[in-house]
């Protein structure tokens, strides 16, 4: 069959008046789109897959646990020899995802151990560029773990929204969860983050409305942060009938995996939120666990925790 004949066939196109050279043009051209398209597609299908692998993989590990665990560390506090340690036990002993938060000097949302233990990273010399390159050593060796970024707007701006992003999803992180963001001013994070398959986290908190906690949830990924009550992290949390009911609230908002945090640090506020929660969030009582004990005390308080 004429070569002509085969191309119009495959595109549809009278092509029987082109010069050779012409066809020859159009032929790469026409390629050249097809290929374009099919790549768009296929980004597209990888990046509804990578957003749906976070939410669905901890929806599938809790469909084999009662509850899942997540933690928090300041990246370089108090060293990052001691982070490598702290994680290896965490990873060994079943946490599911790990906030791996990149040191600022107003961490709004903190309580006085993890605005310390900001301030000393600080101190040190850390940079933002020592927390990717040691963000993208954990991933490698730790591939059971979800590891998400944790930080404040400030680093994120400071260093270029879509760079931050961009660097963020090449070293393999699940998702970004930047507190002090509301989704008002977010758009550009949001869009960003959704083509680079990074799950944005979004936040429910105690004076949220339904109608209020429905509108974040639709614009978030992975699974909602579920913020147990007013105020700063560190300080202890009543697992009291206001917090089932605050949580049923939660539930009936969204589809995503609820993660509670805040205050949350022993066997019995963990216990408290199954079957009322996903995933249960630890971040103060572990840093506090390591400047007292250190991080071989880490592997056993996770394990206490899970109740195994």
């Amino acid at each position: 069959m004429p070569i002509r004949a085969i191309f119009m066939l495959c595109c549809g196109c009278d092509v029987k008046n082109l010069g050779p050279a012409m066809l020859v043009t159009f032929l790469l051209s026409f390629t050249d789109c097809r290929l374009s398209q099919k790549n768009s597609k296929l980004k597209t299908l990888n990046s509804e897959l990578k957003i749906m692998k976070l939410h669905d993989e901890l929806r599938s590990r809790r469909d084999q646990k009662k509850i899942l665990l997540m933690t928090h560390l300041v990246l370089g506090y108090p060293s990052f020899e001691t982070n490598r340690e702290v994680i290896k036990q965490m990873a060994e002993n079943g946490v599911d995802c790990i906030e791996l938060q990149i040191p600022f000097s107003e961490p709004m949302a903190d309580g006085p151990v993890i605005l310390k233990a900001n301030q000393k990273a600080l101190a040190t010399g850390i940079k933002v560029e020592d927390c990717f390159e040691f963000a993208a050593e954990m991933v490698a060796a730790f591939p059971q773990v979800n590891f998400l970024f944790m930080t404040y707007y400030n680093i994120v701006f400071r260093y270029g929204e879509q760079k931050f992003l961009t660097r963020a999803a090449e070293i393999g992180m699940k998702g970004t969860i930047v507190p002090d963001l509301p989704p008002e001013e977010g758009e550009s994070y949001l869009t960003a983050s959704r083509a680079l398959d990074l799950a944005p986290i979004t936040f429910f908190t105690p004076t949220s409305t339904d109608e209020r906690m429905q509108e974040v949830a639709a614009v978030g990924e992975g699974f909602v942060y579920v913020v147990a009550r007013r105020g700063v992290t560190g300080e202890h949390t009543e697992m009291d009938k206001g917090l089932i009911e605050y949580l049923a609230r939660c539930r009936a908002a969204t589809e995503l995996p609820l993660a509670v945090g805040f205050g949350i640090a022993s066997r019995k506020d963990v216990a408290m939120l199954e079957g009322n929660a996903d995933m249960a969030v630890i971040g103060t009582a572990t840093i506090r666990l390591v400047d007292e004990q250190g991080a071989g005390a880490v592997g056993p308080f996770i394990a206490e925790l899970l109740g195994t």
